[in-house]
């Protein structure tokens, strides 16, 4: 295999709009949404679903979803059983890392034509109930919420990820009124780019069925373009 056909290129990519908590999207589990993204993404580069020799897709809230999700991702995007698939988690990274690993796996020449991307559902994260396999003899018993425990939960110092990023604002001396402007910038910056049709192009509208007939959900979500300074300062900060 010579250099050149070991250089990794990314030939296209798509994504599907970004879901609000519980919002348009929350009736996809995280496989159906990475399928539909591999789906548009084999599409609009034009690779043949039979040429992918491997799906790599981060995912983090994996709980309740089933074995090998970005195997499910894979077989739901039409790519053959003959392809393998492998799931990464890497918490915030996961995506990157399932990019990263695609790039050496072909500067490495295992392979020609990977997916690589991920995928997340935090409105089907479940609630576990720990200790129910030995029974619970007597009293009550606590409800984990696993999108907290899996996903936002530091399990090094054993503190919510929300209190990592207050101590790390307090030690850099970034003040809530700072970080206030910071976000509603932000913010202000994604409605403009919304509205401007800037995500357009990599966006693969979802088709949500309902009982009054579909649901197109193409746009991102979470962008509020009522999002102000003044308004942030007025919500209770959410971590100690």
């Amino acid at each position: 295999m010579s250099d050149l056909s070991r250089q990794p290129v990314i030939v296209g990519a798509a994504r599907t709009p970004i879901g609000r908590y519980l919002g348009g999207l929350a009736s996809l589990s995280a496989p159906e949404l990475g399928a539909i993204a591999i789906r548009a993404a084999l599409e609009r580069s034009g690779v043949n679903p039979a040429q992918v020799q491997e799906v790599i897709m981060g995912h983090v809230l994996q709980g309740g979803t089933g074995q090998a999700p970005a195997r499910q991702a894979m077989l739901k995007a039409g790519v053959p059983s003959t392809a393998s698939a492998l799931t990464v988690n890497k918490v915030c990274g996961s995506g990157l890392k399932a990019v990263m690993l695609a790039a050496q796996a072909i500067k490495a020449g295992d392979a020609q034509v990977i997916v690589a991307g991920g995928q997340e559902s935090m409105s089907n994260a479940p609630h576990y109930v720990y200790g129910m396999r030995s029974g619970v003899k007597i009293g009550d018993q606590t409800v984990v919420d696993g999108m907290i425990r899996d996903g936002l939960w530091c399990g090094t110092c054993n503190v919510h990820m929300g209190s990592h990023a207050e101590y790390t604002a307090t030690k850099a001396g970034v003040p809530r009124d700072e970080q206030d402007a910071f976000a509603a910038a932000s913010h202000a910056k994604a409605v403009a780019a919304q509205q401007a049709g800037k995500f357009t192009a990599e966006i693969v509208p979802v088709e949500i069925p309902g009982k009054k007939g579909p649901t197109i959900i193409a746009m991102d979500e979470s962008p509020r373009a009522d999002t102000t300074a003044e308004s942030l300062a007025k919500l209770r900060p959410a971590f100690p």
